[in-house]
């Protein structure tokens, strides 16, 4: 069940065994909507957008989720995922064709179960956006890995390898997260 480049992580382990118990029937809830936001979306969110798509693709869940990636600024609005970006999904055979950079608006914050940012200024920016987080709907990624750490921007960094490593651990916490008890979405 877990994709060939996790199979020694401990949380993909972890996200097998306890999918492996469970069934449509038995879940709280029937369908999940998740929005990863990043500064420009040409990077993070979207990595963390096909990720988290190919981790419920894999566990076969798509039918349970609605996942997307949006950005909190309109410098990148239109334009696709970022090259090196894209190429590194592609070496662990994950394609991002046809996604193009949005912004987050107002009415994600209705729309969505979880608003997922990749650091702390985009945390800023999404309450900004959102006005208010009344339902604690607005998160960290890695907070999901008991990490209080950011997701490095690889537009800035260029450590893309960094960035893939960061989002697969925290879209498996993530996942895990939301098939699990604790999760009252």
């Amino acid at each position: 069940m877990c994709p060939d480049y996790s199979k020694k992580n401990y949380l993909c382990r972890r996200l097998t065994t306890h999918l492996q118990r469970l069934s449509y029937h038995t879940m709280k809830k029937q369908s999940y909507s998740i929005l990863f936001v990043c500064h420009g979306n040409i990077c993070r969110s979207p990595m963390a957008e096909f990720v988290m798509k190919d981790l419920v693709n894999r566990a076969g869940l798509q039918a349970m989720f609605s996942i997307a990636s949006a950005a909190t600024s309109n410098e990148e609005i239109g334009n696709p995922v970022y090259p090196p970006a894209r190429r590194k999904l592609a070496e662990h055979g994950i394609s991002a064709t046809g996604k193009t950079a949005r912004r987050m608006t107002a009415a994600d914050y209705d729309r969505y179960d979880l608003l997922i940012g990749m650091d702390d200024w985009n945390i800023t920016n999404m309450q900004r956006i959102c006005g208010a987080d009344p339902q604690r709907k607005i998160r960290k990624l890695l907070e999901f890995t008991g990490s209080k750490a950011n997701i490095s921007d690889p537009w800035y960094t260029g450590d893309f390898e960094a960035t893939w490593q960061d989002a697969l651990a925290g879209c498996q916490a993530l996942l895990n997260y939301i098939l699990s008890d604790e999760y009252n979405g």
